[in-house]
């Protein structure tokens, strides 16, 4: 069924605020159990909008978002469910520009599981596919920022702050 104009500033505007919203409680310090729910709902709350409306890269950065909202709450098992599906769908589809952002997830994903070895080996190799890219200064400053963030982590042997 066709949406109506009106029902995709609807999804279009609840999926991006829902993000954004998540996001804000992935950048929390000291989050409590209670935050890490709403985060959950905020991210699923956004995937779902972005399923009904967005494409493939909306999809995908969705599902990322999940991957590191369930590594944040301690669920490695979901985090890399979640993060496997973004790196699948950006190769699948031909999202060059996301994969390395989607490896980060995985990286993430593992390095909640407690595994170290595969956490580095994702991490380099989305250092390595970034390297590769053609990317704008500023689209890469972002990529950069999440790479070095879980490096940081995996130094630490913690999937969170």
């Amino acid at each position: 069924m066709a949406l109506t104009r009106a029902e995709r500033a609807f999804h279009r505007r609840t999926a991006a605020e829902c993000f954004n919203k998540a996001w804000d409680y992935l950048e929390m310090r000291g989050r409590s159990t209670k935050d890490g729910e709403q985060m959950l709902h905020l991210a699923h709350a956004s995937r779902y909008h972005w399923g009904i409306l967005g494409g493939d890269r909306q999809q995908a950065i969705g599902d990322w978002q999940l991957a590191r909202a369930y590594a944040a709450v301690g669920n490695p098992e979901l985090s890399l469910e979640f993060a496997l599906s973004s790196l699948s769908l950006c190769e699948k589809k031909h999202i060059d520009d996301l994969v390395p952002s989607a490896m980060e997830g995985v990286a993430r994903a593992y390095l909640s599981a407690g595994d170290q070895r595969n956490a580095k080996r994702l991490i380099g190799m989305a250092i390595q596919r970034l390297g590769r890219l053609g990317l704008g200064a500023r689209e890469k400053k972002v990529f950069e920022s999440q790479i070095h963030e879980t490096e940081s982590l995996i130094r630490r042997g913690r999937a969170s702050d």
